[in-house]
């Protein structure tokens, strides 16, 4: 059998929230769509929104100290930084110059110094106290980043600086643990004490994407983010930098993570960036899913491509991102490329609602559609055809189902045909999704199509609810549509492309004569507006090793009025 049709698809509609969170930049303000969690456990990050720089509150001058490693907890300070990120970043009601402080710690006395980069990425400049003295700032630089692990190192002006040495023996359960850094946009210096409670834990969430951190109940709270996690005798266990205040649980990247991408930064090399100060977002009715850009880092690939703060990065490799309100998909996809590497790109501008294409290390972006929530209106082969009824050409027939919405052609000889709208629920691994979709289903036998692999037909439809599952991956992997790998071998994924629409097709063996095809596709005019699935049945009765039959319905198949 010939497969003729042949792409990844990614709904995405217009409306979309931000995930709870406090970041390096002030809290985004409500919008009319519900606030939804990230993803458990990790629930905010620890840096605290503040108010447009202001100069910071007098205090005693600390004492002078040594330059060298920190040899106690008490001296811990002396190598504790307070950081503020001054910059233009972009929330929901547009750019907006403002100062978000964060905090970090030196790790050579040449002063390197390590924090989030959701601290310092697309900063103007950076400020830095060290050991809550403010009677002196230091300017620092970026050196470099890595967006996925959450992880800076910036340097600071200046040398002869205290710094802090990594904890060596292994880090287990109960090892006694300090939170060290300045929280709540306070000047004080805090520490807060506690004990590991988990060695490994997941580190996912919606600005990075981190295998395993170390669980601990040393507080933290907004503005410790960047700050060290380390023992009663002043060394580093890790890196703070997200908190579950509601169970009284925090997170650090520890040691073993953290050493060998801090190890890359210091030498000047970002790891697994793209140069965006980022959250994965999804919206409430799960139609948009993406990358919100809130600041990107100047001469970035990012940058370089044309990514500005309030776009949605919604594409990667022609793969949705965003999914779930994490951003494990986006770094999945960065660490399995070089950095030079051509990577195509999609973003939705918020803004001016525009949707861009274009590529890494390549192509500038450029605009491909506006609007996004426009629907398809053209038609297939200028046949016309009202409610259930068919008009027939030689040996094929063109239908439409119930609502005058879905448009296809198939064998004259396929005479049952249901035309109704489909509701129903689909479980998936992020919870129950019900939807409405416009539908066909037809074949010699609408009974045997149901009952058997081996009897032909053909189900098409289409819906702006499937978004809520979060791509064509998830509708080909999660939807309702996975009962055929109980009774089937699914024998190859394939890309899908034809003049109006791209996606991807599954092809399963469902035993002897009884192949079945089942396609996930977008509109390649309006890729935020609906979702199609569209499943052929090939039996022993098909009479089509030509694949003219399939050929036609790929063909034909088309939205050509508004979905409900």
């Amino acid at each position: 059998m010939k497969y003729p049709f042949i792409k990844p698809l990614m709904l995405i509609g217009a409306l979309f929230v931000l995930v709870t969170l406090a970041c390096s930049t002030p809290s985004p303000a409500p919008t009319e769509a519900p606030v939804q969690a990230p993803a458990e456990p990790v629930q905010t990050k620890a840096v605290e929104p503040a108010q447009p720089a202001q100069p910071a509150e007098p205090a005693q001058p600390a004492q002078a100290v040594a330059s060298g490693a920190v040899s106690s907890l008490t001296d811990v300070r002396n190598a504790a930084i307070q950081i503020q990120a001054e910059g233009t970043f972009v929330d929901f009601d547009g750019a907006y110059v403002g100062a978000g402080r964060g905090s970090g710690f030196i790790i050579d006395s040449s002063g390197l110094a390590v924090t989030n980069n959701h601290v310092v990425t697309g900063a103007a400049l950076l400020k830095v106290w060290i050991g809550g003295d403010t009677t002196k700032s230091y300017n620092a630089r970026v050196v470099a980043v890595s967006e996925c692990s959450d992880l800076a190192v910036i340097d600071i002006d200046g040398d002869g600086f205290p710094y802090l040495e990594w904890y060596s023996d292994p880090i287990a359960v109960g090892l006694e643990v300090y939170s060290v850094g300045f929280p709540l946009g306070e000047t004080e210096y805090t520490l807060t004490k506690g004990i590991v409670s988990k060695e490994s834990t997941s580190g996912e969430s919606d600005w990075a994407s981190v295998d395993s951190v170390i669980m601990h109940d040393a507080t933290i709270n907004p503005g410790n983010s960047g700050g060290p996690l380390v023992t009663a005798d002043g060394k580093i266990v890790g890196v703070n930098y997200a908190a579950a205040a509601d169970v009284n649980q925090y997170f650090a990247i520890g040691r073993e993570k953290a050493l060998p991408i801090i190890d890359e930064l210091k030498a000047g090399r970002d790891v697994d960036s793209l140069g965006i100060n980022g959250q994965a977002i999804v919206s409430d009715d799960g139609t948009i899913s993406g990358i919100w850009v809130s600041s990107v880092e100047s001469g970035s690939p990012a940058d370089r491509a044309g990514i500005i703060g309030g776009d949605i990065l919604m594409g990667l490799q022609g793969h949705p991102v965003g999914a779930n309100a994490v951003m494990a998909d986006y770094c999945d996809i960065i660490r399995t490329h070089n950095a030079s590497d051509v990577m195509d790109i999609e973003v939705y501008r918020y803004d001016t609602d525009e949707t861009l294409a274009g590529q890494l290390n390549g192509s500038a972006l450029t605009v491909t559609a506006t609007g996004s929530s426009g629907t398809s209106s053209s038609t297939s082969s200028g046949s016309t055809s009202s409610g259930n009824t068919s008009t027939v050409s030689g040996d094929f027939m063109a239908v439409v189902d119930n609502l005058d919405v879905l448009y296809v052609e198939i064998p004259s000889w396929w005479s049952e045909i249901d035309g109704r709208m489909w509701e129903a629920t689909w479980g998936t691994s992020s919870g129950d999704i019900p939807f409405q979709a416009a539908s066909i289903v037809a074949a010699p036998s609408l009974d045997d199509f149901y009952s058997y692999w081996s009897a032909p037909g053909v189900n098409f439809s289409a819906s702006t609810d499937w978004g809520k599952i979060g791509g064509y991956v998830q509708i080909l992997d999660d939807a309702g549509y996975t009962w055929y790998v109980d009774s089937c071998e699914k024998t190859g994924r394939y890309t899908y492309e034809d003049p109006k629409y791209e996606g991807r097709f599954d092809v399963w063996d469902c035993g002897i004569d009884a192949d079945v095809i089942v396609l996930g596709a977008r509109p390649i005019a309006d890729k935020f507006a609906y979702l199609v699935l569209l499943q052929i049945q090939l039996g022993e009765d098909w009479g089509d090793s030509d694949g003219t039959i399939e050929g036609r319905i790929s063909d034909t198949f088309d939205v050509v009025n508004t979905l409900p």
